[in-house]
């Protein structure tokens, strides 16, 4: 019977999905639906509504809505330009200075967006002309902007990790510090590609080093590069948690945008918290669906019957998450990592005891893992952002990102087989 329910209640998901029914509402119809056939579990209105109240009822999730103000804030201050700036008097008389400009930048954006898809979308397509109008070849300047984008939520703060944290009921901050050096080895593994290609393929340098220029920029930048600081630094210190550390980077934030660039006005500030509030309703809503969802799930015995299938294989925890790893990678080619982290989150976290797997390293190379289809055909969403914000058609971008897979899934399988990766920087704090 089991067997049964997870191929109505996966493909009942699925078709919904794929017919276009936003991710919410095909979580949600598909408990309804198995709840009406004779195999499923009874209706029950009562339950249902607890159920969704629960999941939007939870204390941690106001990281998400806080996060995306501060991030939508900074975006229009100004700081984006300083640091685009400074990374180019940085690393921009290497070979290929401003591929690699690309790759910090997305590394210090991150600490403000927490989302793969607004760097590619806001600082993405001045990446891309800054490049083209520089002498480089449309195709390199936007593959390297997409493969970096996917930086910014592995780095603190990170929306995706935040996401994965309510669903597992794991620390938010916890799995922030896990995830900075996997977010530095994914910067250093594309780097490395770009030194490659920029040597391979005569890329343009910047000229030479002005010392003074650097450090100018580099103080102008300061107020961004504090940022990320601030939000480490202070759940740490143990001065406020990370939801708490959310609110702190709106308070900076606006601080920034009134008082140091002076650059934004009540209505600016209007309209950025109207949007804020409007994606906020879509992922409280998101969350009820999913835990009612995941309670049906369990209810159904789905959880103990993949548990069973695996624990079958009689693999190693290391074979085990490189599987997963792989059904992960698939499905992230065509969902959205969002919905992938609400259908698997679910199923896998009961199963983490059983298997030996850590659910933090997990949560980091679950998260690193969705980025990665985030730029792989047929459907990862930064490829289409990308053929919106540039000159490029969508077969183009394709092609020029496939240089980067190969360095990224290095760094996924590195995570997988070597644990401390993830976990030795909490440790070192006193977080694990």
């Amino acid at each position: 019977m089991s067997e049964v329910l997870l191929v109505a209640f996966i493909g009942l998901l699925m078709a919904l999905y794929g017919i276009g029914v936003p991710a919410a509402y095909s979580l949600g119809l598909t408990v309804i639906f198995i709840m009406l056939l004779p195999i499923g579990p009874e209706l029950n209105f009562i339950v249902i509504t607890q159920r969704f109240w629960a999941g939007m009822n939870s204390w941690v999730l106001l990281a998400v809505p806080f996060f995306l103000m501060a991030g939508r804030i900074m975006n229009i201050t100004g700081i984006t330009d300083d640091m685009f700036n400074f990374a180019t008097e940085l690393v921009g008389p290497i070979r290929g200075g401003l591929a690699q400009v690309n790759v910090v930048v997305s590394l210090i954006f991150s600490g403000m967006s927490g989302s793969a898809v607004a760097d590619a979308a806001g600082i993405g397509s001045v990446e891309y002309e800054a490049m083209t109008n520089n002498g480089y070849e449309g195709d390199d300047a936007v593959g390297i902007t997409g493969a970096s984008s996917i930086i910014g939520p592995i780095i603190p703060p990170s929306i995706p990790i935040v996401v994965y944290a309510v669903l597992a009921q794991e620390s938010i901050g916890t799995l922030f510090i896990a995830g900075v050096v996997p977010g530095l080895l994914m910067a250093l593994a594309m780097a490395g590609t770009v030194y490659y290609l920029a040597r391979k393929g005569d890329w343009p340098t910047e000229g030479s080093y002005d010392f003074p220029q650097l450090f100018e920029s580099f103080i102008k930048a300061v107020p961004g590069l504090m940022a990320p600081l601030i939000i480490i630094g202070g759940i740490l210190a143990g001065v406020f948690t990370a939801t708490e550390a959310a609110l702190v980077a709106v308070v900076y934030a606006i601080f920034l945008g009134f008082f140091y660039y002076r650059s934004i006005t009540l209505s600016d500030l209007y309209h950025v918290s109207k949007e804020t509030f409007e994606d906020t309703v879509s992922i409280v809503v998101i969350f009820g669906f999913a835990n009612l969802y995941a309670y049906w799930l369990t209810l159904a015995g789905i959880p103990d019957m993949i548990g069973s299938i695996v624990t079958g294989l009689g693999a190693s925890t290391v074979v085990t998450m490189l599987i997963l790893a792989f059904v992960l990678l698939v499905l992230g080619t065509f969902m959205e990592g969002m919905a992938v982290l609400l259908i698997m989150v679910p199923m896998l976290v009961p199963l983490y005891p059983e298997l030996g797997i850590d659910p933090i390293h997990f949560g980091i190379v679950m998260v690193v893992t969705l980025m990665y289809g985030l730029i792989t055909p047929p459907f990862g969403l930064i490829l289409f952002v990308l053929e919106r914000v540039t000159d490029e058609s969508l077969d183009k971008i394709m092609r020029a990102v496939l240089p980067y897979y190969f360095p990224l899934a290095v760094v996924i399988l590195l995570l997988i087989v070597f644990p401390e990766l993830s976990l030795a920087l909490p440790r070192t704090f006193g977080l694990l």
